[in-house]
C-alpha cells in the first residue's frame, strides 16, 4: 500500500506543529516556553494517534539571560552571554586566536580574554565543539571567553558552556559575531579589554515527551528530537524542525501501526541545548539492552540530503540508504562518532544510533544558533520528503527481519580515541567510559 506516501505528502500536521513550536517564542530549557513546546508536542503525538503521550518531569540548573557587554577603547561592543556563563566581570588582555585549534592554547593565557572561532578550517580532520574550546581556554588560564561567529551578517552565536558536575561554566563567556570579532582583534588585540556579563541562575523544570505506537513488546525503538531552543531566536532548524518531523513520522506510522513488530516509542527530549539533560536522564532511566536502535532527529530539514551519522553502526547505514533509495532521494551517511546531541547516551552504552540531519554543503551549524534560526529557512516540501524516508526507514528498524548488531562501549571509546575527539570530551567532562 502507498496511500500513506501521498497522504504524508499532503500532510500540514508536521508543519503546523512546527509553526506552533516557533509561535511560542522563547523555548530555553526550563522556560514557560519550553514548557509550553512541551505540551504542545505531547498533544500533537496524542492528537495523531500514538498511545499514552505524557511528560516526565525533571529538576535542571536554571540560567535567565541579563545584560552582557564587551567594552574596549571607551565604547561597548554587541555580544550576547553564552547560557550557563556565570554573572561575572572580567578585564585582561584581548587575545585572537583564531580558529581555537587543541595547539592554539598551547600558551600561557593567565587573565587573558581569549577570542576563537566557532568553526574550524576546512583542513583539519574534525569539528571543535565549542565547549571544548571553551574548557581549554579555562585550563590555560583565561579570565574570559570570547565565541566568534564565521558567518557574514552581525549574528552572534550562541551555544552552552558548563559541565554536568558544574553546571554554570568557570568564566564569563559571550557570543560575538563576526563582523565585531574582528574589530575587537583589529583594534584591541593585545589591549585590556573588559567583558561582563549579568544572570540569573535558579533552580528549574524541565521534562521528557512519551508517546508509543505498535505493539507492546518488551524490544522498543525509539524516534526522538528535542524540543527546547536557545533563547535567541526562534529555533526553527534547531530543532523545531526535528519534533515537527518527529511528530509526522508518528502521523505516517499510525497508518502502518500493524507493519510494526517491535514498539516504537516517540521521545521528544527537553534540556537538549544545556548538555543533553533530557536523554542522558532517560538512557540512565530505561533498560538499554531493550532498547533496539535510536533515531535522533537534529538539524533535519536544512536542506533536502539527508545526513546520518551511524556511529559505526554500518547497519543502520544500510537500513537508511534502502529507505532513501527507494524513493530516489539523497542521502549521505557518514560512519563516524558524533557525540554532541540526544543519541549519544544511548550510544555510548552501545545502543546502536543514528544521528540524523541533514547535508547543506556548508560549514557550521548555517542559521543554528543564532538569531536567524527563523521559519523562513525551511520549507514544507523538504519537511514532507524527509518524514516519507523516515518512516520507511522506522518501519524497516522494527520488522523482526532488522537485527543491528550492537557495539561493545570500548569499541566506541577506539572509535572516539581514533578519530580525535577523545581528548575534548575527558577536558570538557563528557567522557563517560
Amino acid at each position: 500500500m502507498t496511500t500513506w506516501i501521498g497522504e504524508t505528502f499532503t500532510s500540514d500536521v508536521g508543519w503546523s506543529h512546527l509553526e506552533r513550536l516557533v509561535d511560542v517564542g522563547d523555548r530555553m530549557a526550563g522556560t514557560a516556553g519550553e514548557r509550553a513546546g512541551l505540551e504542545a508536542t505531547r498533544d500533537a503525538l496524542a492528537d495523531v494517534g500514538a498511545r499514552d503521550a505524557r511528560i516526565d518531569d525533571f529538576e535542571i540548573q536554571g540560567w535567565i539571560r541579563g545584560d552582557s557587554a564587551v567594552r574596549a577603547g571607551g565604547e561597548t561592543h554587541d555580544c550576547i552571554a553564552l547560557p550557563r556563563s556565570p554573572a561575572a566581570t572580567a578585564e585582561g588582555t584581548l587575545v585572537d586566536l583564531g580558529d581555537g585549534l587543541p595547539a592554539d592554547f598551547d600558551r600561557d593565557l593567565t587573565g587573558a580574554l581569549v577570542l576563537v572561532s566557532d568553526t574550524v578550517p576546512d583542513y583539519f580532520d574534525r569539528t571543535i565543539h565549542r565547549r571544548e574550546k571553551y574548557y581549554r581556554a579555562v585550563e590555560a588560564g583565561a579570565a574570559g571567553f570570547l565565541f566568534r561567529s564565521h558567518l557574514d551578517g552581525c549574528l552572534a552565536p550562541t551555544g552552552s558552556v558548563g559541565s554536568d558536575d558544574s553546571p554554570i561554566g568557570e568564566i564569563p563567556a559571550v557570543g560575538v559575531s563576526k563582523e565585531v570579532g574582528r574589530r575587537l582583534s583589529r583594534r584591541f588585540g593585545g589591549d585590556r579589554v573588559e567583558l561582563a556579563v549579568d544572570c540569573e541562575t535558579p533552580p528549574a523544570k524541565s521534562g521528557n515527551v512519551h508517546a508509543a505506537l505498535g505493539p507492546d513488546t518488551e524490544a522498543e525503538l525509539l524516534v526522538t528530537s528535542h524540543v527546547d531552543a536557545h533563547d535567541v531566536a526562534e529555533g526553527a532548524l534547531d530543532n523545531g524542525a526535528g519534533t515537527a518531523t518527529l511528530v509526522e513520522v508518528a502521523r505516517a506510522l499510525a497508518a502502518r501501526e500493524a507493519e510494526l513488530d517491535t514498539r516504537v516509542r516517540f521521545v521528544p527530549f527537553g534540556a537538549e541545548e544545556v548538555g543533553l539533560q533530557g536523554s542522558s536522564r532517560e538512557a540512565a532511566r530505561v533498560d538499554v539492552d531493550e532498547v533496539t536502535a535510536v533515531v535522533n532527529l537534529d538539524g533535519v530539514c536544512r536542506a533536502r540530503t539527508i545526513q546520518v551519522h551511524t556511529h559505526g553502526f554500518a547497519d543502520l547505514g544500510d537500513a537508511t540508504e534502502a529507505a532513501a533509495d527507494r524513493f530516489d532521494h539523497p542521502v549521505s551517511v557518514v560512519p563516524r562518532q558524533t557525540p554532541h546531541s540526544d543519541h549519544w547516551p544511548f550510544v555510548a552504552r552501545g545502543v546502536p544510533g543514528l544521528m540524523v540531519g541533514s547535508d547543506a554543503s556548508s560549514r557550521g551549524r548555517g542559521w543554528g544558533h543564532t538569531a536567524a534560526d527563523t521559519l523562513d529557512k525551511l520549507d514544507v516540501r523538504t519537511l514532507r520528503e524527509s518524514a516519507i524516508v523516515l518512516t520507511e526507514l522506522v518501519v524497516d528498524l522494527a520488522s523482526e527481519d532488522r537485527t543491528v548488531a550492537r557495539r561493545r562501549p570500548d569499541a566506541i571509546a577506539a572509535d572516539l580515541e581514533a578519530e580525535g575527539e577523545a581528548e575534548g570530551l575527558r577536558l570538557t567532562g563528557d567522557w563517560p567510559f
